[in-house]
């Protein structure tokens, strides 16, 4: 995007590259260990929100805690700037004689950094530094500080003492200036012809318009927290929060309540990039963002297509064997799904219920995981329900792990605005992928790692690890005794594959939002109401939701080269160690990873 910048951004950036350059210069070229600390320490204050999400807050670094990411023009040049500069200095750095494992940390960090500032440079959006959630769009249903401050102060903030409360009132404060950056830069995009499609933007006005009535209430999404946190803590805090939210957010929500509405004055249906201005340039990074590789939209279609075939298939075999003959496969599983005790009640106790079952698969597996790993992670976890703000634009659920420290539980955060979108079938592959052995599990090895490796993150490994942790609940015998969750698992996967037909067809192709959901549930059987919520997702995210098939399929094809070549020698245990152990990596360097493990085991 093209930037006017002011004096005051000028010398925000001025001073971030300056901060940079003295944070290098202080490290020895030779030093790998030292130079990568000292690039996630100086990463961090540009992005705060992150230092919370680790656990790493604390100490010298305690000031991150009251902190929220500058989202305006100024703080997208600070952090070119800084990611500029560390590319630069990473450059220098002698490669000959680094261990394997620093130097996959240092091709890890350059892959990052070198994918956002591409990103960076594209006429607008939101391009993360080592994230998944890349958008054109600044502020959408499921992106903006909206959303990311309530997930934050709720799930990822710390209040244990006063000092603690002073925090989460600061970042309160915070957000006002934050949410403005926000606007400032989703109304140059409009100013250069960017605007969202009008169905995505009627549900973030609507979840906004629900925010800004709740915002300053006692239990509300920004005041509840602190005051669920402080029972035990002597102060004002809960109408100290409600002040700040009152005065402050409340009318910086409604500013940017101001501009969707003006963007909403001038929005068309069409769901793609193709229909928007630079669109196919957007959707290119996006997808090599989502997937770490160069694969066309055409290949990820057909590739989409020959998955799909294979798994409906693997569904037939299962539906026959139920009795259900009359069909295709998605009507069905469909129909499957409406039998007597698959589903939950659609009330309070049908989410009571449905917590229960999830954590009752996320207990039968974890004896079994031996089978798969050398070295057993903790798998802290804790299941959770999304904040209501987020369920209207959010999927069926999302997890990731707690803080390094372990004092923060990982979480998988399930969507129970509608709960019928939960059944017997569709819940085990979820827990799986989202919770053990899946992102909150694969995300506690890689925080053994180096600070910056727990800091960054790609789109495919991640998506790809827990989709392939999916398939060993499965090969563990998960679903030995549980056509309806086997179903499920060839459910999720057949998702999968079609996400990636979906969002090639929406934005490369140039498919409506109804021809996207017809294709949708054709080939899923999911409810309309959770096709509704994905196809909207692959809007929004444009090649996000590629990832996940392409991650999956490398990492099996690498377990397949890993059997070919290592004959008797293979073991399932050590594969696995192999690639937990390596980290979040692009494709190409975990290839490499398990290259270092075969010659290994060689030897």
């Amino acid at each position: 995007m093209t930037h006017f910048f002011s004096r005051r951004d000028t010398l925000v950036a001025a001073t971030a590259l300056t901060t940079t350059t003295a944070l290098h210069a202080a490290v020895p070229p030779t030093d790998a260990g030292a130079m990568l600390d000292r690039i996630a320490w100086g990463l961090l204050p540009l992005v705060p929100e992150r230092a919370t999400t680790l656990g790493v807050d604390e100490g010298t670094h305690a000031d991150l805690r009251r902190r929220l990411e500058d989202r305006s023009p100024a703080g997208v040049a600070a952090r070119q700037a800084f990611l500029t500069r560390s590319l630069k200095e990473l450059a220098g750095l002698p490669r000959g004689g680094l261990d394997p494992s620093t130097a996959t940390s240092v091709a890890v960090v350059e892959t990052a950094f070198r994918t956002a500032l591409d990103g960076m440079a594209l006429p607008y959006g939101v391009a993360t530094i080592g994230d998944w959630r890349n958008t054109p769009y600044g502020v959408i249903q499921n992106v903006g500080a909206w959303l990311d401050v309530p997930q934050t102060l709720d799930g990822d903030q710390p209040v244990r003492n006063a000092t603690d409360a002073e925090a989460y009132l600061a970042r309160l404060a915070a957000m006002p200036e934050q949410l403005d950056g926000e606007t400032v830069r989703i109304r140059e995009a409009r100013q250069l012809g960017l605007v969202p499609p009008s169905f995505l933007l009627d549900k973030t006005i609507t979840g906004m318009t629900r925010t800004i009535a709740e915002a300053a209430k006692p239990d509300g999404p920004l005041v509840g927290p602190l005051a669920r946190k402080t029972k035990a803590i002597p102060g004002d805090w809960a109408n100290r929060a409600q002040r700040i939210a009152s005065s402050a957010i409340v009318p910086a929500l409604e500013r940017q309540l101001v501009e969707l509405r003006a963007q909403r004055a001038v929005a068309s249906d069409a769901a793609g990039l193709g229909a928007r201005p630079h669109g196919p340039e957007w959707y290119g990074w996006g997808l090599r963002a989502g997937t770490t590789t160069r694969r066309s939209p055409t290949e990820l279609h057909q590739m989409g297509r020959a998955r799909l075939a294979d798994l409906q298939a693997q569904m037939d075999v299962i539906l026959r064997k139920a009795g259900l003959t009359e069909g295709s496969v998605a009507e069905r599983a469909i129909a499957y799904q409406r039998r007597p005790g698959i589903g939950f009640p659609d009330n309070d106790e049908g989410r009571r219920e449905i917590f229960a079952y999830m954590q009752a698969k996320i207990d039968a597996i974890r004896p079994r995981l031996p089978q798969a790993f050398r070295h057993l992670a903790r798998g802290h976890l804790e299941i959770r329900r999304m904040p209501l703000a987020q369920e209207a634009g959010a999927p069926a659920a999302y997890g990731g792990p707690g803080t390094i420290d372990g004092r923060e539980p990982g979480k998988i955060w399930v969507n129970l605005g509608d709960p019928t979108i939960h059944n017997r079938v569709t819940i085990p592959d979820l827990v799986y992928h989202e919770g053990i052995p899946g992102h909150v599990w694969q995300g506690e090895y890689a925080q053994k790692l180096p600070l910056i490796r727990s800091i960054l993150a790609f789109n495919a490994y991640s998506e790809g690890w827990a989709l392939y942790a999916e398939q060993l609940a499965d090969e563990l015998g998960m679903y030995a005794d549980d056509p309806a969750g086997r179903l499920g698992y060839l459910m999720g996967l057949a998702w999968r594959a079609v996400r990636l037909i979906v969002d090639t067809g929406i934005h490369a192709i140039g498919w409506s939002r109804d021809r996207a959901l017809s294709e949708f549930i054709a080939a899923t059987g999911l409810p309309r109401s959770n096709a509704v919520s994905e196809v909207d997702r692959y809007c929004s995210w444009p090649g996000q939701a590629c990832g996940y098939e392409v991650g999956r399929a490398e990492i099996v094809a690498q377990r397949t080269r890993a059997q070919a070549a290592l004959g008797a020698r293979y073991d399932l245990r050590d594969f696995d160690q192999a690639v937990v152990d390596g980290g979040n990596v692009p494709l190409t360097v975990l290839a490499d990873n398990v290259s270092r493990y075969i010659a290994t085991t060689r030897a």
